[in-house]
């Protein structure tokens, strides 16, 4: 429709061969994902390489860093990222970037086309910070799903909007920012986004299971103040327990490495008595979140 041409490259895209193949294709649009960014960045893989022909960035998948934006931008000549967020169930993105409203690194500028958003607090209240609820209807928007109750998943135990309206849930954490800007927070269930692929709490406590010596675990993602998701384990040691806090970290990330994803690494590891749970013995992740202070 657009008279373009996809461009696609056999390997992986973490080193310089990427780097001179978009060079060499004189590419004039370029999708990334912020994990490869950071990685291109600090590894210094496209020192020198010639990126002035691409007119336009994208980002999806995580949070992005505001540095490692401008560091990419730099690469183009300043050209701008647009940033995109959403969903296959939504039928793309809730709000993503235009080239039509001035570029600030990491943030969108503008909600998607067709589609309403709320933020609310932990009280149901709006609010410029908190959990991002979609307004239905719109275009795009699931249905049905196989083998999962559609109702449950994305309406069960929503509030109302500010004006009574019925709310969909997402999953999450946005901050709206002074001048129609926004930031998103990383995830507000124990749904995880790392390295741009999602994951449950629940698929890595089961594979944090098979490593001696850990009673239980519970893993949650904290979103720093710029930047993509990060991975922390919070586990409870048997009584026996003798390895060092760096031998379990190790420990723990071969097994992540083995058995769910290489790409999923460690952050933090912080070694507790007890994990806090409700009264139906449910473990309570955003408890965790809402406490975390990075181990010494």
């Amino acid at each position: 429709m657009n008279r373009a041409a996809m461009g696609l490259f056999y390997g992986a895209p973490t080193g310089r061969e990427f780097g001179r193949y978009v060079q060499e294709a004189r590419t004039t649009m370029l999708g990334a994902v912020p994990s490869l960014v950071r990685t291109w960045r600090n590894s210094g893989c496209l020192d020198g390489l010639d990126w002035s022909s691409i007119k336009l960035f994208s980002s999806t998948g995580e949070c992005s860093s505001a540095d490692d934006v401008r560091w990419l931008m730099r690469m183009a000549g300043g050209r701008p990222m647009i940033e995109y967020c959403g969903g296959t169930e939504i039928g793309g993105a809730y709000i993503t970037g235009t080239v039509a409203r001035p570029c600030v690194a990491g943030t969108f500028n503008t909600p998607a086309l067709g589609l309403d958003i709320v933020i609310l607090d932990e009280s149901g209240k709006p609010a410029d910070s908190g959990e991002l609820f979609i307004v239905p209807p719109s275009i795009g928007l699931s249905a049905s799903l196989l083998n999962k109750d559609h109702r449950e998943v994305y309406f069960a135990g929503t509030p109302r909007g500010p004006e009574g309206e019925t709310l969909r849930r997402h999953g999450d954490q946005m901050e709206r920012l002074p001048g129609g800007y926004w930031r998103g927070q990383g995830r507000a269930d124990d749904t995880m986004n790392l390295g741009g692929i999602k994951v449950s709490s629940a698929e890595i406590e089961q594979v944090l299971r098979t490593v001696p010596g850990i009673l239980e675990t519970a893993a949650i993602a904290v979103a720093p103040s710029d930047g993509p998701s990060q991975l922390v384990i919070y586990a409870v040691p048997a009584g026996s327990q003798t390895a060092s806090r760096e031998q379990l970290t190790t420990a723990m990330q071969g097994a992540i490495k083995r058995d769910l994803n290489p790409l999923f690494k460690i952050h933090d590891l912080i070694l507790v008595e007890a994990l806090p749970r409700t009264a139906s013995n449910k473990v309570m992740r955003r408890e965790l979140r809402a406490k975390y202070a990075p181990s010494v």
